[in-house]
């Protein structure tokens, strides 16, 4: 299958600071690719370059196609690029319908209406506070409310940045169960940045590692579930060996 988003080469700076080192990575289309790493790993760099929210000193996006590099947030998101941002980032002082309506700022369709009803079949809970100021929602419904309004956009690609951060383990399995029925059922492709290891290889197709603003591991997600790097180092399956040694101290495979 052709890739609809492709990195090739991207290396982009905060200042004097290399934030993401020579980072490749591919999307295909329909299909959910998970980003993994640590905090400070170089995750929601590459997000930010993809979207526009920053510019690559160097390297090319492609996405559809195109090169999109050094483009405008707006004009990355007309062309079918929604971007969930790390800690939601929603409009507190509209209503969660206001919200909603942002999402679809550059749409001049008449089926805004019934995308927003489309909304609230995924997210029901939202129907009942849709007169509601997003800052007075949870912080689960808040999340709900961020993937909802980029649904409103219609994306071919959505960039989902650490969507369970803060969140119950019931409204993680909440979260993640909706990315799959989006992914399947509305046909939206998604990148998935995740501390959470276990959620994102369980509902991705393909998965990257990221350490210290590089990709150091990639390969479909069962192979990377049953990895003994990824099992100890972010599946928390840490070993004793024969002799009790703890397994901890070994270096990772791909140092």
């Amino acid at each position: 299958m052709a890739a609809l988003l492709e990195l090739t080469n991207i290396e982009t700076y905060y200042g004097p600071i290399m934030a993401i080192r020579g980072v490749s990575l591919q999307v295909e289309a329909g299909r959910i690719v998970s980003l993994l790493g640590a905090n400070g790993a170089g995750k929601t760099t590459v997000l930010k370059t993809i979207s526009g929210a920053m510019d690559p000193q160097k390297g090319t996006v492609r996405f559809d196609g195109r090169e999109i590099q050094t483009r405008d947030p707006d004009w990355v998101a007309r062309l079918g690029i929604a971007h969930v941002p790390e800690g939601r980032e929603v409009f507190p002082f509209l209503n969660v319908e206001e919200n909603l309506q942002m999402g679809a700022f550059s749409r001049r369709d008449a089926s805004i209406a019934a995308d927003i009803e489309l909304v609230y079949e995924y997210f029901p809970v939202l129907k009942g506070l849709r007169k509601q100021a997003a800052q007075v929602l949870s912080g689960g419904q808040q999340q709900m409310l961020a993937i909802g309004r980029a649904l409103m956009l219609r994306p071919k690609l959505m960039l989902l940045d650490e969507p369970s951060l803060g969140l119950s383990p019931k409204l993680i399995q909440e979260i993640a169960t909706i990315i799959t029925r989006l992914n399947k059922e509305q046909n939206v492709t998604i990148l998935l940045v995740e501390q959470n290891a276990r959620m994102a290889l369980d509902i991705g197709d393909f998965g990257y590692v990221m350490e210290m603003g590089r990709i150091v591991m990639e390969d479909e997600c069962e192979r990377l579930r049953n990895a003994t790097d990824i099992q100890e180092f972010y599946l928390g399956m840490k070993d004793e060996g024969v002799r009790g040694r703890r397994r901890w101290k070994q270096r990772k495979t791909w140092r």
